[in-house]
């Protein structure tokens, strides 16, 4: 895999106009604040102002505004019941979104430009950890195959446009993230933040039993969104190549022991039953993320300690939001 050597920067964001694409979603606030630590101005433009499916809306703003440097965190995102009921949403928006960065990105002369895509881009069943060759060895898990399709669209671009254009466009494949920011309605939310929801309402009412989707088998990777964050700045700054980079922390965990966590992070007394008639999805995904260790970066925050970060996130956005009706 091309690259940089390890702690070697070689895109300095000293005195760069940098774009954050979404920056009002978990990823792209968190990589917001990330930045803030870095002497650069991020540029950040309301979904109000801007649609990122409009190519001549986004080609012009991006014209007018000259970033130096673009992160693309902007994307149409939901867990498996979102993915499964709104398909032609996840693909159409998502593809648009890229095409149009990408490529408003490049006729501006963007210099560097990181776009963020999915684990979920990865076939079902490959082997584990899953190693960045394995993109396209294999039919997409059927349950995400709208959104995996998209990403891998946005990646195959940054690669065009490197290999025609001279563009140093990376992609970087996160395993799951959470934290602070996120979306826990259940009708589109992913499983952490729908299990704290779920959780906090068992506490809160006093319910003896929580549903939790599946068997409670599948093993599943997360990432803390504030590591996340400081992981797409540090391959911003010490990263070039036109193969995608995995960012994950090196462990998973079953669905049931998450679970149990999560529930004890909440306080929440209750007994857990298991729908199996919900799919389960893929039955493991463990992202082999040993090349960006290699390069110089590592996580920081364990599972229980962004847990209870989180939950203490969500309470705090039940109190304003309680406050502001």
């Amino acid at each position: 895999m091309t690259g940089a050597a390890a702690g070697r920067e070689i895109y300095a964001l000293t005195g760069k106009r940098v774009w954050v694409a979404g920056h009002t979603g978990m990823v792209g606030s968190a990589v917001v604040r990330a930045l803030a630590r870095e002497n650069c101005e991020v540029l950040k433009v309301a979904r109000a102002d801007l649609d990122l499916r409009n190519q001549a809306d986004v080609t012009r703003w991006v014209s007018h505004e000259k970033p130096d440097a673009v992160i693309v965190a902007g994307a149409t995102v939901g867990g498996i019941l979102a993915n499964d009921t709104r398909p032609a949403e996840f693909i159409y928006d998502n593809m648009m979104i890229a095409t149009n960065i990408v490529d408003a990105a490049h006729r501006a002369g963007v210099g560097k430009l990181l776009y963020l895509g999915s684990s979920c881009i990865y076939p079902r069943s490959p082997p584990q950890p899953i190693v960045e060759d394995a993109l396209l060895t294999a039919p997409f898990e059927p349950t995400n195959q709208w959104y995996a399709t998209a990403k891998v669209a946005g990646i195959m671009l940054c690669r065009a446009y490197r290999r025609q254009y001279g563009c140093d466009f990376i992609s970087a494949m996160p395993t799951n993230s959470y934290g602070p920011n996120d979306t826990y309605d259940l009708r589109s939310s992913h499983v952490i933040p729908a299990l704290i929801s779920k959780m906090h309402t068992a506490k809160s009412e006093g319910r003896e039993e929580v549903e939790v989707w599946g068997t409670g088998k599948p093993r599943r990777e997360f990432i803390f969104v504030e590591d996340l964050a400081d992981a797409l700045v540090f391959l911003l700054k010490h990263y070039s190549g036109e193969r995608h980079v995995n960012i994950g922390v090196g462990s998973d965990v079953s669905i049931r022991e998450l679970t149990e966590t999560i529930a004890d992070v909440v306080g929440a007394r209750c007994r857990m039953r298991f729908d199996t008639s919900k799919a389960d999805g893929p039955p493991q995904k463990l992202l082999d993320s040993s090349y960006l260790f290699q390069l110089g970066w590592k996580p920081s925050v364990t599972l229980t300690d962004g847990l209870q970060r989180t939950y203490r996130s969500f309470l705090q956005g039940r109190i304003h939001s309680s406050s502001a009706a």
